[in-house]
């Protein structure tokens, strides 16, 4: 050992050391030993603190990853040099108050002491005074909480790494991390924490690089605003469900915005994240309250707001202009009211939805609905006026035009010929006159659901978009509600995409239907086509509700005038045969319970009736059996 005297570093990591009490008490024979790193040799027992003491020079010592029991041996309290001491996933015990380290506060800079049995204060009072405590990793022990001091000590040293995850304590946010500002990483993890989240965490130390909080509740108001995080959002803030506020602003965030965290945070009531580079906003079948935030025009690359069936009200912002590269808007199902918003300068927009709603005004003026890479104009359900505006044949790509239930007048322009992409128009419940442009056969109307999907187009026939966050790809596929006979019919996808057809049911329409389009399966107030090909295999009942229809199967058009409805039929019609059919059948359920009930209530009606019964069987039996007799006896 003479020659070993000299040593100052000791690393036997991994090295199966059998006898592990007599290995310590040689070690003290070399007292010039500065760091000892003896993880995972399989140590086992406890610790014999003979030999360590002498080592009044050790800086380090490392002995993680064996099975070390009992307590810590007070000889440790003799290395007043000591600095790092690791003792890492063993099975020792003991209050860390009333152990050794008590006598190494002033020199211990960095303690791992996790998966251990240690008993550990949450406020880590015993380093307050004299420490120079850098890190302390004791995570799964047996953590506590005491009870608040009365005098408001603050901590000497300076945290740079803290972790004291996974004890499930329900604690608030240790105070004593209000005076550190150094902090680079902080665990506390599955302690169920609750209270407001520390802001002043996040202010004071902006060296900070890595926070683990997941499995608590403290989560309630996150301002992360206004520092230089960049990436994507994590889906996981939607697991934070009792978030109230959250300010991502200011940053260099990029990337959607995760659909987890719209489903997932349903207590949200702000959320601010301006002043960033996101795209896609997914907050559908939510209950988000309040006005059309505004701010959302700040994200300039924004993809895609969806934030349909929710309860937002007011105006559609003027800010939305400046979304150049908006894709897809869908407010549908909301208390939206007011004017669409005119806007100039270039977009992307593909798809508009905005149905249900109390919008209202002409549409024939320049919006921001008048841009030639719209795919889908839904605007149903609403109180648009005025005429069908000329600029609907600039949108050359138009496939889906829903614009149902408004109080639109005047004629169907010709202009809707120049969209030779549509294959679906829904223009009903109008107030249009006149008659319907002949050329409507030159779109994709024609086809009549027996494309091949073959023909060339800028856009992708599917009306579906892929986009990438981070290292997953989502896709979303376009969805259409269309109404035949007051029934609505959800389509997306491939079956969106073979849908064909036009309805211009109750408007004021006249004339025939224009030969070029007798094929298709409409619904109109003029003649019906043809009664060929397909046409044969409607009824009389699949034009109810067009009061000005004529031809086979209905009455002949020369047979009469305007075929006004006669009395007699508007009294025919106020009849449901529904209506009837269940009111006869539960008025003869009735009437029989009713005699069922005085015969039973009644003794001298209930015998008076049974009497008459018992006579007309027997009169019934004589007649027959003489019948039987007779017709026998003729033979």
């Amino acid at each position: 050992y003479k020659s070993l005297r000299k040593l100052y570093v000791l690393v036997l990591d991994g090295v199966t050391i059998r006898d592990g009490s007599k290995f310590l008490k040689a070690v003290g024979s070399f007292p010039s030993l500065k760091t000892i790193s003896l993880k995972f040799s399989n140590f086992t027992g406890t610790v014999n603190g003979q030999g360590l003491f002498r080592l009044r020079n050790l800086q380090e010592l490392r002995m993680g990853g064996n099975d070390l029991r009992g307590t810590l041996p007070w000889c440790l309290a003799n290395i007043t040099s000591l600095k790092v001491l690791d003792l890492y996933l063993n099975q020792l015990t003991g209050n860390i108050s009333s152990s050794p380290l008590l006598h190494l506060i002033t020199s211990i800079e960095y303690l791992v002491l996790s998966y251990n049995h240690f008993q550990i204060s949450f406020s880590l009072e015993l380093f307050f005074n004299r420490s120079k405590l850098k890190a302390i990793i004791g995570g799964i022990n047996e953590i506590y909480v005491e009870p608040e001091s009365s005098h408001s000590m603050a901590p000497k040293f300076q945290l740079e790494y803290v972790e004291l995850s996974g004890s499930g304590i329900h604690a608030t946010f240790p105070k004593f991390l209000h005076n550190h500002h150094v902090l680079e990483y902080v665990d506390f993890s599955g302690n169920y924490l609750r209270g407001e989240f520390p802001n002043w965490l996040l202010e004071n130390n902006t060296k900070l690089r890595t926070l683990v909080l997941r499995n608590n509740s403290l989560l309630m108001y996150l301002n992360l605003s206004r520092n230089e995080f960049d990436g994507s959002i994590p889906s996981s803030i939607g697991d934070m469900n009792s978030l109230k506020f959250l300010d991502l602003s200011h940053n260099q965030l990029t990337g959607e915005i995760p659909e987890h965290l719209a489903m997932g945070c349903f207590n949200l009531q702000y959320l601010v994240l301006s002043k960033n580079s996101l795209h896609g906003l997914y907050m559908s079948d939510n209950n988000l309250y309040g006005n059309v935030p505004a701010w959302l025009g700040n994200l300039s690359s924004l993809d895609d707001i969806m934030m349909a069936r929710n309860h937002l009200r007011g105006l559609i912002p003027l800010e939305f202009c400046q979304l150049n590269y908006l894709k897809i808007l869908d407010l549908s199902e909301n208390n939206i009211s007011g004017i669409l918003p005119s806007c100039s300068g270039h977009s992307f927009i593909q798809q508009v939805h905005l149905s249900k709603h109390m919008l209202h005004g002409p549409l024939e003026y320049g919006t921001f609905l008048n841009r030639s890479h719209i795919l889908t104009l839904d605007l149903s359900y609403n109180s648009f006026s005025g005429y069908i505006p000329y600029w609907i044949g600039r949108l050359t790509y138009l496939r889906y035009l829903i614009w149902a239930i408004n109080n639109l007048e005047g004629e169907v322009p010709i202009q809707l010929s120049w969209s030779k992409e549509l294959q679906l128009i829904d223009l009903s419940n109008n107030n249009l006159f006149g008659e319907i442009p002949s050329c409507l056969d030159n779109t994709s109307l024609h086809n009549n659901g027996y494309n091949d999907g073959s023909s060339a187009s800028a856009f992708n026939r599917d009306v579906r978009g892929t986009y990438s966050a981070g290292s997953s790809t989502m896709e979303k596929e376009e969805s259409l509600m269309f109404t035949t006979k007051e029934t609505s019919y959800l389509y997306k996808g491939k079956p969106l995409n073979k849908m064909y057809g036009i309805d211009l049911s109750c408007n004021k329409l006249a004339c025939e239907i224009p030969p070029q389009i007798v094929w298709l399966t409409i619904t109109y107030q003029e003649k019906i086509p043809e009664w060929t090909a397909q046409f044969t295999t409607f009824k009389e009942d699949s034009y109810e509700g067009n009061p000005l229809l004529c031809g086979k199967p209905l009455p002949d058009c020369d047979a009469a005038t305007v075929p006004e409805a006669s009395n007699e039929e508007n009294d025919n019609s106020l009849i449901d045969k529904d209506s009837f059919y269940i009111t006869f059948t539960s008025s003869y359920v009735i009437v029989i319970l009713a005699i069922i009930g005085v015969l039973y209530v009644n003794p001298y009606w209930h015998h008076r009736w049974f009497y008459l019964i018992e006579k007309w069987m027997t009169s019934s039996f004589y007649c027959i059996f003489l019948f039987l007799f007779l017709f026998f006896h003729m033979m």
